[in-house]
Parts: structure tokens; C-alpha cells; sequence
């Protein structure tokens, strides 16, 4: 078992490197030492979030993102944010366009909510419940997550 997810970690990171531009600094899940140091920002879509998320994280969504709310509620640029998304790519998208709006500390969760998962750190579903459940997007997208029960749709 642990070839297995170590091969499987390699190809993942591998699959981050090729697709991360790293134009937003990324963090590890081993360099959090506590999520109440950022504001957290849950970039999946609703269906992905309502599944499971990390504590205290806000779905402010990919598809239809809203600039403007987060400006609104979160007006002090200064404040740490820490972005995240299944893998890293959706966030980073997101990332980029916090940084454009002139927040100055806006962090990528490395290999996202699946790498979260896989550290064995805890995600809640929308009751704020503890969950093993977590939405992989697609049965392609499902063979990241090694840890923790996959949801998607078929």
C-alpha cells in the first residue's frame, strides 16, 4: 500500500507541477500550523463545497466568482487569505485575481482540498460536521484523493 500511494503522490505532484503556474505563492498542508491565521476561501462550486470543506472555509465559487463580495467582506487587503480548490488550479485562477484586486497575502493550498484530505486533516460537510466524505469533481479527477470516501457524480 504505501508503494502505491507514493507512486501515486510523485504523479501528483507531477500533475501540479505541469499545471500550476505558481503565480499566487502556494503553501503545504505541512506549513499551516493553524487555519485561524487566514481567511479561507473554498474557490469549488457549491455541490463540491456543501460536501466537504475545511473549517470555517467561505464557497465563494469558480464559475460565477463575485470580485465585488469579496472586496465587501473582506475590505483590509492585509489579511492573509489562503485559496483552495480540489488540486490548485481553479484557486490559482482565483488567486491571481485577489492579487489584482490588491490583496497582498494570498496563499494556494498545494494539491488543494484532496491534498488536505490525504494528510489525514479534517474536513466538515455543510453542518460543520466532521466528514471522510469528499466531492472529486469526476471519476477521473477521484484518483487523487487517497484518503477519505469519493463523491461525484457518475
Amino acid at each position: 500500500m504505501s508503494f502505491f500511494s507514493n507512486a501515486q503522490t510523485k504523479k501528483f505532484n507531477k500533475l501540479l507541477k505541469r499545471n500550476l503556474k505558481e503565480t499566487v505563492p502556494i503553501i503545504k498542508v505541512s506549513e499551516i500550523s493553524s487555519l485561524e491565521n487566514y481567511i479561507l476561501l473554498d474557490t469549488r462550486e457549491k455541490k463540491e463545497y456543501d460536501t466537504s470543506h475545511l473549517k470555517n472555509a467561505e464557497c465563494v465559487g469558480f464559475d460565477y466568482f463575485q470580485i465585488d463580495k469579496v472586496l465587501q467582506k473582506y475590505p483590509d487587503k492585509s489579511q492573509p487569505i489562503l485559496v483552495y480548490c480540489s488540486i490548485g488550479m481553479r484557486s490559482e485562477m482565483i488567486g491571481e485575481k485577489l492579487l489584482q484586486s490588491g490583496y497582498m497575502h494570498v496563499y494556494n493550498l498545494y494539491g488543494g482540498i484532496f491534498e488536505w484530505k490525504n494528510q489525514e486533516k479534517e474536513v466538515v460537510d455543510k453542518n460543520n460536521v466532521p466528514t471522510e466524505k469528499v466531492h472529486t469533481f469526476s471519476k477521473e479527477w477521484s484518483k487523487w484523493l487517497i484518503k477519505g470516501e469519493k463523491i461525484y457524480e457518475k
